[in-house]
């Protein structure tokens, strides 16, 4: 193990990670980026799902694959045979975590179950992530991210009022099941350090999506109804969202009074808006929306972006450009900050991974593993972890096991 390695705060931490697509790969991303070793288990031939979705890195990777799986080893095993299973058991006995996304019983079905492993090894994590309550009727129905966006509301909150209902831009729901997941597994972790214990986590695909409703959800309990749709404006303060200026749009976030003071009078020229009644507080602003939103936007459609926004940084008034993706992912900023590093690739020469989000100690965790070529593992971890010779590799190949 590197030094750089033992730093991490999961160092040590072994994962099997036995799930596909999304959210469970997810979770054993953000594992990785910590420390864990994190051992990603897919079929021979086709891999996990998403190493056929998207744009094409190499022979067996993707853009969508890669946005999931950095910081882990890839091994192949067929789980419809049992000498696979019997694999997967045996590494469960050496690994801290096991994440599963199977559907329906299908973790039992082929004996790995979360009693399965803890027989193996009572101390384990193992977390489950489904569509829905793996206790209530529709358990059995399979989990995805754009079906609980609709059955969750959020396509209801998305977009603006004369649009129908809008999908999120990325899958946000298994994203933010994925993160939700490993901070259950991190809490357990922790947990067992006291206690010895391990724990069955329970994730659902629905359970998360209603949560991202958030605060528009509480919202439509209080007024028992759906709230209104604003597009890129804020359901609650005004004004806040996206402008279009002379030459392009921006971000303008007029968050207090005082603010707002300082936006009609220094940028916008306008005394006359801060002075007017109906606009000195925000619940004000809210309920005079339309009339003052005409003149706001006819000021700051007559003058250039680059102005509004010196004066806007001048006012202390938060803004910014909308910059398109790749501008975004290509400006100083990103660059500046590492969040896209370039990692070698034996078949594309090189392919662009994002960095982990995470700074510890002032210091962004590493890419240590680019996203793994389908199992570029196999051997190295069967050999070293389970001892297996070049003989029973060979035999296992030949059965269609590996």
């Amino acid at each position: 193990m590197t030094s750089l390695n033992a730093s991490l705060p999961l160092s040590g931490v072994r994962v099997l990670d036995l799930s596909r697509v999304l959210a469970g790969p997810l979770c054993g991303m953000v594992l990785g980026d910590f420390g864990a070793e994190v051992i990603k288990v897919e079929h021979p031939e086709r891999g996990d799902d998403t190493r056929d979705w998207g744009l094409r890195v190499g022979k067996t990777e993707t853009a969508y694959f890669n946005s999931m799986n950095r910081n882990k080893r890839s091994i192949t095993l067929d789980l419809q045979k049992p000498e696979a299973v019997q694999i997967v058991l045996e590494l469960a006995r050496q690994c801290d975590v096991v994440i599963q996304n199977f559907k329906f019983g299908g973790a039992e079905k082929m004996g790995l179950g979360y009693e399965h492993i803890k027989a193996v090894r009572p101390d384990v994590i193992y977390c489950s992530v489904t569509g829905y309550d793996s206790s209530g009727p529709e358990a059995a129905r399979p989990g995805y991210d754009l079906v609980v966006q609709g059955e969750a509301g959020l396509m209801a909150i998305n977009g603006k009022a004369d649009q129908p209902p809008l999908k999120f831009g990325v899958a946000a729901v298994d994203m933010f099941t994925g993160m939700y997941a490993a901070q259950a597994v991190l809490a357990a972790l922790f947990e067992r350090q006291k206690t010895g214990r391990g724990r069955h986590i329970e994730m659902a695909l629905f359970d998360c999506g209603l949560m991202i409703s958030a605060y528009y959800g509480l919202e439509a309990m209080l007024m028992q109804k759906d709230p209104p749709r604003y597009g890129n404006a804020h359901p609650s303060i005004v004004p806040y969202g996206v402008f279009d200026a002379e030459d392009g749009p921006l971000v303008i976030t007029v968050g207090n009074n005082a603010q707002f003071e300082r936006f009609c009078r220094a940028v916008i020229e306008r005394p006359d808006l801060a002075d007017d009644v109906r606009f000195k507080t925000n619940l004000g602003r809210g309920s005079h929306r339309e009339v003052l939103m005409i003149e706001i936007q006819r000021e700051l459609g007559c003058r250039s972006r680059q102005l509004l926004l010196q004066r806007l940084k001048a006012a202390g008034i938060p803004c910014g450009e909308v910059l398109g993706l790749y501008e975004a992912l290509t400006s100083e900023r990103a660059v500046r900050g590492g969040l896209v590093t370039q990692q070698p690739h034996s078949v594309a020469g090189s392919t662009p991974v994002m960095a982990p989000p995470y700074r510890l100690d002032g210091e962004r965790l590493p890419v240590r593993h680019a996203p793994p070529e389908l199992g570029e593992g196999t051997r190295d971890i069967l050999t070293g972890l389970l001892g297996l010779d070049e003989a029973r590799l060979r035999e296992l190949k030949a059965l269609g096991v590996l």
